[in-house]
């Protein structure tokens, strides 16, 4: 086969089996669906931003993880629109790698921030008297820095790896660039790739594991005191339902083996590898917006006086 990296183009053919029907009905979903996600994530942005009351570290990882769903719909959003409403199915080497880095960042920052999340919350359950102590404004803006160094990073590497060899084919199979489909289309491949690979699995099982386990310990701490029942069910909750979600839309993603993909109905698998894109960046504010009562109060207008009554 040719080299094909000198010619810096990706042929995306997700939806090559899709008549014109079948794109205008996905289209007639999806932009509306871009558009909520924003007003709903940018609503929940500008109230933690402007109400000070709301300026503590469990609505600032709130506000993180809204900032981290904008970042993924508008890595995959756009471009996929372009897909179904033009035909257009070429995209860029440059491009490629941008949307990539994109994705991964709005991938690993989802399970970093709703690992701090939980952290925040087992201090706040198990160890209440030393919540304020221990959330220091340092510690705080560490756990912030985590959140978005360590997507970072991973995004960097994973494209170092996916760009190590040249590309023998130009045919991304996905609705969109990762760096999985970037290694695919390599003319050679090594042992790098499958120790990256490993490496990424082992990490997000190693977040994974620590949440179930703080969540575990704050069940424990919960089965006793009134108190910690309400706070767990005011502010865990929502939290536990956004993890559990997300896990959810993950695993139809990485379920998707090249079997699969020949097995099931073209327009399935394209749904269920976008479904991480798409589902957890419109249901996260949604629950939050309506289990957080501060948050409820504002987007209800009940007034700055609500914002006292919840629970650290």
């Amino acid at each position: 086969m040719d080299n094909i990296s000198s010619h810096h183009f990706f042929t995306v053919t997700a939806l090559d089996e899709w008549d014109w029907t079948s794109r205008i009905i996905f289209f007639s979903f999806a932009l509306p669906g871009y558009l909520l996600t924003i007003v709903l994530n940018a609503a929940l942005i500008m109230i933690i931003a402007f109400e000070k009351a709301l300026h503590e570290p469990m609505y600032i990882f709130l506000c993180n993880l809204c900032v981290n769903d904008l970042c993924g719909t508008t890595g995959f959003y756009p471009r996929a629109l372009v897909y179904l409403l033009t035909k257009t199915n070429r995209i860029s080497l440059e491009e490629c790698i941008v949307q990539s880095i994109v994705i991964i960042v709005y991938g690993a920052g989802e399970f970093s921030n709703l690992s701090v999340m939980a952290v925040d919350r087992y201090i706040a359950i198990c160890q209440p008297l030393r919540y304020h102590s221990i959330m220091s404004p340092f510690a705080v803006w560490s756990l912030v820095t985590f959140i978005w160094i360590y997507p970072c990073f991973l995004s960097i590497m994973a494209i170092l790896v996916a760009m190590k060899y040249p590309f023998c084919r130009n045919d991304i199979v996905k609705l969109f660039c990762e760096n999985l489909s970037l290694v695919n289309l390599q003319c050679k491949q090594d042992n790098l790739n499958g120790i990256f690979n490993g490496w990424m699995y082992v990490t997000a099982i190693a977040l994974i594991s620590f949440v179930l386990i703080s969540y575990f310990k704050i069940i424990l701490a919960c089965r006793k005191s009134k108190v910690n029942q309400e706070k767990f069910f005011s502010t865990c909750v929502p939290h536990l339902i956004s993890f559990l979600n997300y896990i959810a839309c993950v695993f139809f993603d990485s379920s998707q083996t090249e079997f699969r993909a020949k097995s099931l109905p073209r327009m399935l698998y394209t749904f269920l590898t976008v479904i991480f894109l798409i589902v957890p960046p419109v249901v996260n504010p949604v629950i939050y917006g309506i289990k957080l009562s501060p948050v409820r109060a504002k987007i209800l207008g009940g007034g700055s006086s609500c914002l006292t009554q919840q629970p650290q």
